[in-house]
């Protein structure tokens, strides 16, 4: 990623470095204008909730924490003695992480990625990079080739299904071609302004049968507050 094009990592370094930033905004054609609170990068074990608390407790081996933004999952790993790799896409973000101490950055594509890991860490909706259900079946063959044997994915989302949900509980879906959870963002921090890419919130049930389809299981292990969720991930034996 050009560090020209990256809103967030413009972001987060600002924060990292000042202890404050700008707004970072973010768009979706199907919502009002958004944006992402800084200092929720930067928390402490003690400051997350449930569901990433619960994540990093069943961590084990050798771990990946995907999309790791600045760092605040690997640095709670780090201090256990876990051994953690910390990637994402970008550049900034990358660089920031190093600066926080974490100590095996990439700066990576997750689909690109090679080696093998016992823990695939994916919070904050990290299964989110997979985009659309389309590419399911692409996301589990990726996790053939590097989740060791024995290993789980660790992944939360949450089920927006409630976005659509009137006044007398009636769930209405958009008249839109696809499924609910596949959505489109853009980011921008200041005058920098992000290319726009898909997101995914899977529902638990829908996760499951994704799994199941591809020779995996998924199970929840905990529940949020607001419609998210912990799900583990293994492979069928």
């Amino acid at each position: 990623m050009n560090s020209n094009m990256d809103p967030m990592g413009r972001a987060i370094a600002d924060y990292h470095k000042a202890g404050t930033a700008d707004r970072l905004r973010v768009f979706s054609p199907m919502f009002e204008e958004d944006e992402i609170p800084l200092a929720t990068l930067f928390r402490r074990y003690e400051d997350m909730p449930l569901i990433e608390r619960k994540a990093l407790d069943m961590a084990k081996g050798k771990m990946l924490d995907v999309g790791a933004g600045a760092g605040c999952h690997s640095l709670v790993l780090q201090q256990r003695g876990v051994d953690v790799t910390a990637i994402d896409i970008s550049p900034l973000s990358a660089a920031t992480m190093s600066e926080r101490g974490v100590r095996n950055v990439r700066e990576q594509d997750f689909f690109a990625l090679e080696g093998k890991y016992d823990t695939i860490l994916m919070l904050m909706n990290g299964i989110g990079i997979v985009g659309t259900l389309e590419r399911m079946p692409e996301f589990f063959r990726h996790l053939d080739n590097i989740l060791a044997p024995g290993g789980q994915v660790l992944c939360d989302s949450s089920d927006i299904s409630y976005v659509f949900e009137d006044e007398d509980g009636i769930v209405e879906y958009p008249d839109t071609v696809g499924y609910y959870g596949e959505l489109s963002f853009r980011m921008q921090y200041k005058d920098t302004i992000g290319e726009p890419f898909d997101w995914l919130y899977i529902d638990a049930d829908t996760l499951k049968v994704q799994a199941a389809r591809n020779g995996y299981n998924a199970e929840v292990v905990a529940e949020g507050e607001h419609y998210d969720y912990l799900a583990r991930i293994t492979k069928r034996v």
